[in-house]
C-alpha cells in the first residue's frame, strides 16, 4: 500500500492543477477546464501534503478557492460553481440523494442503497468515483459500523481524518 501512496504523491505533481490550496485537513487540488465554450470546475481532489502549493491558474479556479473557504470558516456556506457533468447515469442519481443529505446529517451506505435499490458497495463506489468532493457531501455517507472509507481509500489515515474532520466541522459528533 505504501507503494500506491507514493506513486499518488508523485504523480499528484504531475497533474495540471488550475490550484493547489492548503485546507484545515491537508491540500485540495481544483481542475478547470472549458466546456461547452465555458471555463467549469472539471474536478477537486484530494492531494498528498507533500504536493506543492499553486496560485490560482484562473478566475474560476481564484472562485473556487474563495468558496472553500468561506466552507472552511462557516459550514453553512452553499457552493455555487460551475461544474462539468460527470460520471454514470447511476453515479449521478447517487450524488442527486448525497446532495439533498442536510448539513449536520448522515446517512449509511445501506440506507442509501435501499432508496435507490441498489447494494451498498455500489454506493461506495459512486461515493469514490464522485469529481466533486465538498460540493458534492459524500463524507457524509458512512458505515452502519462506524465512519466508513473515503475517497476511495478505507484504511485509516489521511483520507479519513478528512472524512472525519469534514464531519465534525459540519456538527456531526464522530464516535
Amino acid at each position: 500500500m505504501k507503494n500506491l501512496t507514493r506513486l499518488k504523491k508523485v504523480k499528484d505533481k504531475d497533474e495540471n492543477w488550475a490550484a493547489i490550496i492548503s485546507a484545515p485537513f491537508g491540500k485540495l487540488g481544483i481542475k478547470t477546464a472549458m466546456f461547452e465554450q465555458s471555463l467549469m470546475l472539471s474536478e477537486v481532489f484530494y492531494v498528498a501534503r507533500s504536493t506543492p502549493l499553486l496560485s490560482a491558474q484562473n478566475e474560476l479556479a481564484e472562485k473556487t478557492i474563495q468558496q472553500f473557504n468561506r466552507y472552511f470558516a462557516d459550514p453553512v456556506f452553499e457552493f455555487d460553481l460551475p461544474m462539468i457533468p460527470k460520471g454514470s447515469l447511476y453515479q449521478n442519481k447517487v450524488w442527486q440523494q448525497i446532495a439533498k443529505i442536510p448539513l449536520g446529517k448522515v446517512t449509511t451506505y445501506g440506507d442509501l442503497a435501499k432508496k435507490l435499490n441498489s447494494a451498498p458497495r455500489a454506493i461506495g463506489g459512486a461515493c469514490g468515483a464522485n469529481p466533486y468532493p465538498l460540493i458534492v457531501p459524500c463524507h457524509r455517507v458512512v458505515s452502519a459500523s462506524g465512519i466508513g472509507g473515503f475517497a476511495q481509500h478505507d484504511e485509516e489515515g489521511y483520507h479519513r481524518n478528512i472524512k472525519t474532520w469534514l464531519l465534525q466541522h459540519e456538527g456531526v459528533c464522530i464516535n
